[in-house]
């Protein structure tokens, strides 16, 4: 009998707020949970899967990937598994430094892993693993600002590097640079924290006026080829798109008018949707737009599961839109209303209410590990998680191919 694995990336950010590497976390089959009970079969298979099943080139996009690692990972030398150059071998915090484990972990450095401690509270037991760790990560929602500082003011000095994870605010997130953390993992990048209204630069305007053309009723191609015209970054993006492999027209297309016609209205909504967000999130980690484009193709091809076929236009844009207010600093709700979508979609994205919006938490659910509330969910509305999470992997591959 097969089994079936799931897998949730976190994204680990530098201080330009981009991503530096992925946290990989992975749960086996279609009911078992990767708990602390059986922390050593999460751990090994995170190794197995990650290069045999998933791909982690294909997870990661060819950066860093941090693997948790259990006393049986570092004791067995189970983690030589990983090639060195991309995978950060993360002890966790449940790793007591004997004897086995530090000779596991020499081991490790000699063949030139980087190393990290996870959810470090300092301990004199713990110098042995300072001494070879690279990195230290630091949880923000259980330890205090006095804490913070001591731990990264007494590791900088040994070289190490100092990672804030569980960064929630923007608060959590200035203090940790103020007090030379170098890297931050936490939810503080993919949604707002602030939700007073701001002045909206002229391009982001024109921005919302194309969102709010191409939800009209009827759609003017006349009217919506004068606008995607007037902001260059969008008719050179949507030219290149019409032009590109994926579409396979033997002529190149030159005109902003033919390309939306060649498109036809369905794809017109979708692709300049598409478009308009990545361009509004250029002051904003490349993370968040890739995870609207993720969350986007996921309701999309996620559609037949719930018997909305005809509703996949709909689906793909609740999914872009469902992040919208973090990229524009705005509440959601406003937003909604300028560019007028359906009550459906409100419904989804301001009540939480309703399957489309299930749809959506699935695909959060998928996204950040959850995996309770995957279950549930899918079981509450009978869907299977293998087929979710197919349809989730394949919104991944899907969105890095299409991030311009």
């Amino acid at each position: 009998m097969s089994v079936e694995h799931f897998i949730a990336r976190q994204p680990i950010f530098d201080k330009k707020q981009k991503v530096y590497a992925y946290e990989l976390l992975f749960r086996s089959g279609l009911h078992n949970y990767f708990d602390c009970d059986d922390i050593d079969h999460a751990s090994t298979s995170v190794i197995a899967n990650s290069f045999l099943l998933f791909g982690l080139d294909e997870m990661t996009a060819g950066r860093r990937a941090f693997l948790n690692c259990t006393r049986k990972v570092l004791v067995e030398d189970l983690a030589t598994a990983l090639p060195k150059q991309h995978a950060v071998i993360e002890i966790l915090e449940t790793v007591e430094p004997d004897d086995e484990v530090i000779a596991g972990c020499k081991r490790l450095k000699a063949l030139g892993y980087t190393l990290a401690l996870d959810d470090f509270v300092y301990h004199e037991k713990f110098e042995p693993l300072l001494e070879l760790a690279d990195i230290v990560k630091v949880d923000f929602l259980i330890s205090g600002p006095g804490e913070r500082q001591r731990i990264s003011t007494l590791l900088r000095r040994r070289g190490i590097r100092m990672l804030a994870e569980k960064v929630e605010t923007r608060e959590d997130y200035e203090q940790a640079v103020a007090m030379g953390y170098e890297l931050f993992q936490g939810y503080f990048f993919s949604k707002p924290v602030i939700l007073s209204r701001r002045d909206i630069p002229a391009n982001k305007l024109q921005y919302l006026r194309v969102l709010k053309e191409i939800h009209s009723p009827e759609l003017d191609f006349k009217k919506m080829a004068q606008t995607v015209q007037s902001e260059i970054s969008l008719s050179y993006k949507l030219l290149k798109l019409i032009n590109s492999a994926a579409f396979g027209l033997r002529h190149k297309v030159s005109n902003i008018v033919q390309a939306l016609s060649l498109l036809g209205e369905r794809e017109i909504r979708t692709w300049i949707s598409l478009l308009a967000v990545s361009s509004m999130a250029d002051d904003k980690p490349a993370e968040l737009v890739m995870n609207s484009l993720i969350r986007a193709r996921f309701c999309e091809q996620a559609a037949y599961l719930i018997g909305e076929e005809s509703q996949m236009s709909a689906l793909f844009l609740m999914g872009l839109f469902s992040q919208l207010d973090a990229i524009l600093d705005r509440p959601l709700a406003e937003l909604l209303d300028e560019i007028q979508v359906s009550s459906e979609m409100r419904q989804a994205l301001l009540e939480k209410e309703g399957k489309r919006y299930q749809l959506l938490e699935l695909g959060i659910a998928l996204e950040r590990g959850y995996w309770d509330n995957l279950s549930r969910l899918a079981s509450a509305m009978e869907l299977e998680e293998l087929l979710l999470s197919e349809a989730y992997l394949g919104a991944v591959k899907w969105a890095r191919g299409t991030y311009l």
